[in-house]
């Protein structure tokens, strides 16, 4: 809200605080159609997810959060395998995170802290790196939707937020095909969010060609 109040003011796009006190999850969780639309080109693609975390949420870690989730994404959509993705310092475009580094708390997880702790050391919390782990940590401890979800929203807490950030990368890997059909019979406005889903799909068709 207040990011949303600045720029009615002032115009400018990027209003996210830079405070690393505000670094939560926010962007993190609404974070998947900006690496989905531009899949095609990975550099620009983790470029803007960054971009988008700065609208509302400025905080670096918040920021490299989302760089380095916006990746996982684009390489799941382009056919990585589970362990390429979670392999250390993942980024589909090579050598990436030696060019552009993470800020050390994304850095730590992408090299792989997730795998070696469990919960209570895993915590599903309002801070984006606590988030960004325990969502990595429920992807790499399933193999499928379903369990992978349910791994996310039992560590309490910030539940939903957990689910929905292990939702995107889970969604983009097993496909919509692998969530189970009564959990998508109860999803409130199911035609609306799957009509633009389709825009989504055929936009990012289009920039691929361009």
């Amino acid at each position: 809200r207040t990011a949303l109040l600045k720029f009615e003011k002032t115009g400018n796009p990027f209003c996210g605080d830079t405070d690393p006190k505000t670094a939560g999850n926010g962007s993190l969780m609404r974070l998947a159609a900006v690496p989905l639309f531009f899949a095609a080109d990975p550099h620009t693609a983790i470029d803007l997810s960054g971009d988008s975390s700065r609208t509302t949420h400025g905080a670096t870690i918040a920021v490299d959060a989302c760089r380095y989730f916006g990746g996982l994404i684009v390489g799941a959509i382009n056919g990585a395998n589970k362990e390429e993705l979670l392999s250390p310092m993942y980024a589909p475009v090579p050598d990436l995170w030696k060019k552009h580094k993470l800020c050390p708390e994304i850095e730590t997880i992408a090299e792989g802290s997730y795998k070696k702790k469990r919960p209570p050391d895993i915590q599903g919390t309002g801070y984006a790196a606590k988030s960004l782990e325990a969502a990595l940590w429920a992807f790499n401890n399933s193999n499928n939707f379903k369990v992978g979800c349910l791994n996310a929203v039992n560590l309490g807490n910030d539940a939903d937020t957990t689910a929905a950030i292990y939702g995107q990368l889970a969604g983009a890997f097993y496909g919509a095909e692998d969530i189970p059909s009564y959990w998508l019979n109860k999803l409130a406005k199911r035609e609306l969010i799957e009509s633009y889903a389709l825009k989504l799909f055929e936009g990012a068709q289009r920039q691929g060609k361009a």
